[in-house]
């Protein structure tokens, strides 16, 4: 395997990254029959762009050369988000206190190109994201139906803490959550 290598990259900078993300994002996925996948890149656009603007916002991407061939980002979780609204099982009290925005960080997209899947770069990425956040936690949420995705962020010491219903012009009605420590 060629050698991967992981930059941090900041709001400002992954800007000017964004076609490339698309592209990346795009590749992760894949043609699914019968989806126009323009309507989900362009989605995934509307996200990444939103997030730019996020507390503490960061990207790490995955490079072997000049590709770019996966990318991880995301950002402090403010207490105003909303973030745990709807989730079911009910949290225990404090659960949702975020102390000031600096207790949880969402992991908000892990994506790596069809090519490079189950070479490690996932796994990669993930690491060197949360090893540099200084949140006590991190939170992230999937698909409620892709059990093999569940089971590899429990193999990476996530826990799923329930599922949550979609926002407004979410790709799926309810989203499983999942919650790791990271202190």
């Amino acid at each position: 395997m060629t050698d991967v290598t992981y930059d941090r990259v900041n709001a400002a900078d992954a800007a000017g990254l964004m076609d490339t993300l698309c592209e990346v994002y795009a590749d992760a996925y894949g043609e699914v029959p019968g989806e126009d996948a323009n309507v989900k890149t362009d989605a995934f656009r509307d996200r990444a762009t939103a997030a730019l603007s996020a507390r503490n916002y960061e990207l790490v991407t995955a490079r072997t050369g000049d590709e770019l061939v996966g990318f991880v980002f995301g950002y402090s979780l403010r207490q105003d988000r909303n973030w745990f609204a709807g989730l079911d099982p009910a949290p225990e009290p404090g659960f949702t206190d975020e102390r000031g925005g600096e207790r949880t960080v969402v992991l908000a997209e892990i994506e790596v190109r069809k090519a490079w899947q189950g070479k490690g770069v996932g796994r990669g990425l993930h690491n060197e994201f949360l090893s540099g956040r200084r949140e006590e936690r991190a939170t992230l949420t999937a698909n409620p139906v892709a059990t093999a995705t569940h089971a590899l962020y429990q193999r990476w010491g996530w826990q799923r803490v329930g599922t949550i219903p979609g926002r407004p012009g979410a790709y799926y009605r309810e989203y499983a959550m999942f919650v790791r420590q990271l202190r």
